[in-house]
């Protein structure tokens, strides 16, 4: 890579890309840096950060909504709500402790990589918070579609499209959100010493109780936690709090012990979860398997002990770890990845690798699409970035 620009408006990166696409030069696009390991790597003759694209346009509290620009560290978007009592109900997740990086995420990539937390089993993703983008395609045209309010709307949902699509469609230059208040208080309601099936079963259970939990995961005993753990996280008002947590602990007694956490652990266990913190600092590949939550059991049989897991999601999304053994003993990242995705089965769902131990051992990242749905993609890639200069490979590995 020659070259690196940090632009401070989007009329720069349009210029830049328009400079870009006359001249056939692919560009990587950068946020805070801080998620770089996610996806298939990027061999561009460029680099563009969006870091300078900061600040918060629009905040109105009382219409529950923000719009801020890409580059805008998610921290200060995050300390600005909290003064208000308000958050993004999605719950965003920056994954710097899991992929060892430095800097600051930026709302840019959080929405880039379609980054959600545990409260998304309630809450939704962050495509369903995200209102309205701004953004630069291939071309260097510049795009708006959403707005600052909730409403019916026909044609392309680009707001949807762009969100996860890793900057393989167009370079965000600003985002719209709606946000939610802040509970006034929560607790965990643990249950302990259950295998992965029946803590499967006690999710669905209070899941689908009216006590509506925004955290269901489940931790399975390791090396450095001697006893499965089963969660189940509640929010709301203190006054009917504590009895959704005394209804909610009975209905889950028939499954085994039943306690709560106190302030301190609970916050901490939810950081833990949310952060993918089980694996982080420890030499060896991660990747992130999503199924049907009653098809985790089953698919965690398939991988015959070789591996770490934990459950988020109510079983929704497993995380998986393989240590340097492992891997050196089923014959690195990308067979295992092979591995993985064959413990599927007919069960659907798909497998992605985050983080390799060896960036020379990489297999695609992401789950190879029906051929159907490739078509699909590749032809709206053609109507947004039609000389494939935007994140070249990021998705696929075998794109220009």
């Amino acid at each position: 890579m020659s070259k690196n620009s940090v632009p401070s408006s989007e009329e720069e990166i349009a210029d830049i890309v328009r400079k870009a696409n006359g001249d056939s030069e692919t560009i990587e696009i950068v946020g805070g840096g801080t998620r770089l390991g996610l996806g298939n790597p990027v061999h561009a003759d460029m680099q563009l950060s969006t870091s300078k694209v900061s600040g918060i346009t629009i905040y109105e509290p009382g219409a529950l909504t923000i719009v801020a620009k890409a580059g805008t560290p998610l921290s200060e978007i995050e300390k600005t709500l909290a003064k208000e009592g308000q958050h993004l109900p999605f719950e965003p997740v920056d994954y710097c402790a899991l992929m060892g990086s430095k800097g600051k995420s930026t709302i840019g990539g959080v929405v880039a990589c379609g980054i959600s937390g545990p409260k998304r089993y309630q809450a939704g993703a962050c495509r369903d918070s995200l209102i309205g983008v701004r953004f630069i395609n291939g071309t260097g045209d510049i795009i708006k579609n959403g707005g600052r309010v909730m409403k019916n709307v026909t044609g392309y949902d680009l707001v949807k499209l762009l969100c996860g699509s890793f900057g393989t469609l167009g370079i965000l230059s600003e985002v719209s959100f709606k946000v939610l208040p802040l509970a006034e208080t929560t607790t965990t309601i643990v249950v302990d010493d259950l295998s992965s099936a029946d803590a499967v079963s006690a999710l669905a259970k209070a899941g689908t109780s009216p006590f509506d939990p925004t955290g269901l995961a489940h931790l399975p005993a390791s090396k450095d936690q001697p006893s499965a753990q089963t969660l189940i996280r509640l929010e709301g008002f203190a006054n009917q709090l504590e009895y959704r947590a005394t209804q909610m602990s009975d209905l889950l007694k028939s499954f085994g012990k039943v306690h709560r956490l106190d302030e301190k652990e609970h916050l901490k266990i939810w950081q833990d979860v949310k952060e993918c913190r089980r694996f982080a600092g420890k030499p060896g590949s991660v990747w992130r398997a999503s199924v049907k939550p009653g098809d985790a059991p089953g698919f965690l049989e398939h991988l015959n002990d070789q591996f770490d897991c934990f459950l988020d999601w109510a079983g929704g999304l497993i995380w998986i770890f393989a240590d340097e053994e492992a891997l050196e003993k089923n014959s690195g990242s990308s067979a295992l990845t092979d591995t993985l995705r064959q413990a599927l089965g007919g069960m659907g769902g798909h497998v992605t690798l985050v983080r390799a131990n060896d960036k020379n051992d990489v297999a695609d990242a992401f789950q190879p699409q029906a051929a159907g749905v490739a078509a699909i993609s590749a032809a709206i890639k053609q109507q947004f970035d039609p000389a494939t200069i935007l994140n070249p490979g990021r998705m696929n590995s075998t794109s220009k």
